[in-house]
C-alpha cells in the first residue's frame, strides 16, 4: 500500500472528473508523489504542517503497473512516483487525516493505514 496526501477539494474534484491528475506540485514535477507507510508521516510534517482539511488516500501499488516508478528522493529513500493519472475507482480508501492540537497529523486509528 502507498499513500497520497491531498486536500478534500482536490479529491472531490478528482472523483467528479474520474481522474486524479495530481496536486500543484505533482503537475509541476510531471508525476504524482506518493509515500510508503514509513515515509508518509515525514511527508505530512514537511509539506503539510498545520494544514487541515486533508485526506489520506491509500492505493494498492500492484494496481498501478508500469507507470509506478520507485525513484531516489528525500534522504536517499526510494519514493513511489506515478507517471499517469490516478483512477479513483482503484483507490482502497480516502479518509480524513486529522490534525492534532499541536499541528501534527494523527495517523493512529486510521482504518486501512498499515505501518511498514
Amino acid at each position: 500500500m502507498i499513500y497520497k496526501i491531498c486536500s478534500q477539494k482536490e479529491w472531490t474534484d478528482a472523483v467528479a472528473q474520474g481522474a486524479f491528475k495530481g496536486a500543484a506540485i505533482d503537475l509541476r514535477d510531471g508525476y504524482i508523489h506518493f509515500s510508503t507507510a514509513s515515509q508518509v508521516r515525514e511527508t505530512a510534517a514537511k509539506h503539510f504542517a498545520r494544514q487541515d482539511g486533508l485526506l489520506l488516500v491509500g492505493v494498492d501499488e500492484t494496481l498501478l503497473g508500469e507507470y509506478l516508478k520507485w525513484e531516489v528522493s528525500r534522504g536517499g529513500d526510494l519514493f513511489p512516483h506515478l507517471y499517469k493519472q490516478l483512477d479513483p475507482a482503484i483507490v482502497s480508501f480516502a479518509v480524513p487525516l486529522p490534525l492534532d492540537v499541536d499541528g501534527t497529523h494523527n495517523f493512529s486509528g486510521i482504518e486501512g493505514f498499515v505501518v511498514d
